[in-house]
C-alpha cells in the first residue's frame, strides 16, 4: 500500500506499532478561525451572549478534545499529553484559535492539536449559533510541529489571514 502506514500488506487497517520508536519531546501547534459578523464578536467580547463566556467554554472544550482525539480518531494511539495552550486572538471578521499540544512519547501531537482547534471553534458556533447561524469555521492546519524522526515543520503560509 506505498506510503500508507497504517494498513498491512494486505491493504487491511491496522494501528502503526511504534514499540521501537524512542520517546521524544514533541510539540504541535496547530490553527483555525471561526468567521462571523461583526456584531456576534462583538458580543463574545462584551459577555453578551446568553450561554456564558464563550471562549472559556471553547478552551475547555478543546482540552477535553484533545485529550480524547484517540477515541474519535480510530488509528490515533492514546497520549498521556503534557500540556495543552489554546489561545483566541480576535480578529476583524473572526476569532483566530491557536493550540499548542506538548507529549513526551513515541509519536506526535499533531491530531490533538487539530482536535483541540476544531472542538474549540465548534464550540464557539454552538455556544453563538442563536445570534449568528452563518458562522464559518475554516483554516484549520498544522502550522508547527517539532520532534520525533521527521523533525521541525513550520507552516510558510499565513492559513489565517485577517479577513
Amino acid at each position: 500500500m506505498g506510503d500508507f502506514s497504517h494498513f498491512n500488506e494486505q491493504g487491511e487497517s491496522r494501528m502503526v506499532d511504534v514499540t521501537d520508536k524512542p520517546v521524544t519531546n514533541r510539540v504541535a501547534v496547530a490553527r483555525g478561525q471561526v468567521f462571523m459578523k461583526e456584531e456576534t464578536l462583538q458580543k463574545i467580547y462584551d459577555s453578551q451572549i446568553v450561554k456564558g463566556n464563550v471562549l472559556e467554554v471553547a478552551r475547555l472544550a478543546g482540552i477535553m478534545g484533545a485529550k480524547q482525539t484517540h477515541q474519535l480518531i480510530p488509528l490515533c494511539h492514546p497520549l498521556t499529553v503534557s500540556g495543552i495552550e489554546l489561545s483566541f486572538y480576535r480578529q476583524q471578521k473572526s476569532v483566530l484559535i491557536e493550540a499548542a499540544v506538548k507529549v513526551s512519547g513515541q509519536t506526535g501531537v499533531e491530531m490533538e492539536a487539530l482536535t483541540a482547534v476544531s472542538v474549540a471553534a465548534l464550540t464557539i458556533y454552538d455556544m453563538c449559533k442563536a445570534v449568528d447561524r452563518a458562522m464559518v469555521i475554516s483554516n484549520i492546519c498544522l502550522v508547527h510541529k517539532e520532534g520525533g524522526a521527521s523533525g521541525l515543520f513550520e507552516r510558510k503560509d499565513d492559513p489565517c489571514p485577517e479577513q
